[in-house]
């Protein structure tokens, strides 16, 4: 017969009471993967911020084409905008783990509005970065860039930048799908507790 107190699944008393022990090197662990995570929020942030500012400055005169005339281009700002204010939220909250050893919102809510902004932010960088890009590559074949190629070399400084913001941000979705799937088969989002 069982005891009412027996343990199942590989339970111990300290996983039924989420007590946490950190050895030094699983402390090490978490503050090296929670560095890395920063440090690629904050190549994001710095990308996207560039990026947009680079488009928003794209403008030569009365003469010259402006960057608010071009739908891609308007995408390309707003997008590299969006990724910028949410690059400095999520470096927020980065910090704030870093200083409290804890999530700023419950931790299941947290994995997954990391991975699933992360995704799609990613994607909007993507797919305004892919418009911009056929957009520049048409205006290069027509009269646009030969009389105004300062226009058209930032605007491909932008569109760069943008797919630069794009790469940091697709490989901190990589490690907030780590996140999720450490989250999905041990509860927690390290996989080291």
């Amino acid at each position: 017969m069982r005891s009412p107190h027996a343990f199942r699944n590989g339970e111990s008393p300290t996983s039924r009471d989420r007590t946490h022990f950190h050895s030094t090197v699983a402390a090490q662990k978490l503050r090296r993967f929670n560095s890395l995570i920063l440090l690629l929020r904050l190549a994001s942030f710095s990308f996207s911020l560039a990026s947009a500012v680079f488009m928003l400055t794209n403008s030569r005169g009365s003469g010259s084409p402006h960057w608010y005339d071009f739908d891609a281009f308007r995408f390309v700002f707003v997008a590299n905008a969006i990724v910028a204010v949410y690059s400095v939220f999520e470096m927020g909250t980065c910090v704030w783990e870093f200083s409290r050893e804890a999530t700023l919102w419950p931790e299941a809510f947290q994995v997954w509005f990391d991975f699933g902004h992360d995704q799609v932010f990613s994607y909007l960088l993507l797919s305004a970065g892919s418009a911009a890009a056929a957009l520049a590559r048409t205006m290069r074949g027509g009269d646009t860039c030969t009389a105004n190629k300062a226009f058209c070399l930032q605007s491909d400084v932008a569109i760069g930048l943008g797919f630069a913001a794009f790469l940091f941000l697709a490989f901190s979705s990589c490690f907030s799908g780590f996140r999720v799937a450490c989250f999905l088969i041990t509860g927690s989002r390290f996989h080291i507790y």
